[in-house]
């Protein structure tokens, strides 16, 4: 049974449909500040998330918790943690990739500690939500909070669509984000950020994260503190794995978890158009990495990535 069959998914959409107006005036006039002083203070994002949490979705005001530890909201239903949301000011991640990937590095870095599958960024502008998974993140939700039509795919934030895992999330990826690519790091780590004890660099900088609270369990870096491509690490992440491709474990990342970690590789070198599909007389570690991805049926994730 697909998941628009659900009568839970029906009841949730229509619930989404009908609130969705009254949720954009509301978030119009919580922005007022922003309009009226030049800026919005996080506790207004705050309001904005809690009312897209229980009045466009169905969790209840109850089952949304303030500043648990360091965590800024974290969704719970019959005690059991689903969703850990790390809150900027209004403006702050929209539309920011190197703003969004830090905020990613806190969620990820919370929900280790919380021992949280799932976690979100908004600014009450954008909201990015994806599942640790395979060392990574998987992509949920990615939608437009100043959108006047109704944002479906919030379903999948739901009470009843949080659980569930989301194995085509063909929308969900921070595709409106600009990126540009920078050999150099540009931007420093905030204080106070957790780091890898060697590399000094963010739990999103690795192409495969164990565990985001512990920095001991991250391995092959291949971007730059600000999210952006490393030119220099990016080959040498990808050859150690193929180097040892067959083993039991890849420098200390599970079998399983592989495919995954080449995916990853695999979309930053087609972000700077290293792949064969792209260049012709591309380096032989990208080309062996093409056929890797190709023997595990993975290769279109890479070519038909935003």
């Amino acid at each position: 049974m697909s998941i628009e069959a659900l009568a839970s998914y029906q009841h949730c959409v229509e619930r989404i449909r009908t609130n969705w107006p009254s949720f954009t005036g509301k978030r119009g006039e919580y922005l007022r500040q922003q309009d009226r002083y030049g800026s919005a203070t996080e506790k207004v994002a705050e309001n904005i998330l809690q009312d897209l949490f229980s009045e466009v979705l169905d969790w209840s005001v109850g089952e949304i918790n303030n500043q648990v530890g360091y965590v800024d909201l974290l969704l719970t239903r019959f005690s059991i943690k689903h969703l850990v949301v790390e809150v900027k000011r209004p403006g702050a991640l929209a539309w920011s990739r190197t703003a969004v990937e830090k905020a990613l590095s806190q969620a990820m870095r919370y929900a280790g500690e919380q021992r949280v599958a799932t976690v979100a960024v908004s600014d009450g502008c954008m909201l990015y939500a994806a599942d640790i998974q395979h060392g990574g993140l998987h992509d949920r939700v990615f939608v437009d909070l100043c959108a006047q039509e109704p944002q479906l795919a919030l379903w999948w934030l739901s009470t009843q669509g949080i659980y569930r895992p989301r194995t085509e999330p063909g929308d969900a990826a921070l595709r409106l984000l600009p990126e540009v690519p920078i050999v150099e790091p540009s931007v420093a780590p905030e204080p106070g950020t957790l780091l890898h004890p060697k590399y000094k660099l963010p739990a999103h900088s690795f192409g495969h994260v164990g565990n985001p609270a512990d920095p001991r369990t991250w391995k092959l870096p291949y971007c730059n503190a600000d999210g952006t491509i490393d030119l220099r690490r990016l080959p040498k992440a990808i050859q150690a794995i193929l180097s040892n491709y067959r083993g039991v474990q890849v420098s200390g990342i599970p079998e399983p978890d592989i495919p995954d970690v080449l995916v990853r590789l695999g979309r930053a070198a087609a972000f700077l158009g290293k792949m064969p599909h792209q260049a012709g007389d591309t380096a032989e570690v990208y080309i062996q990495l093409a056929a890797a991805l190709e023997q595990l049926d993975r290769l279109k994730e890479v070519e038909e990535a935003p």
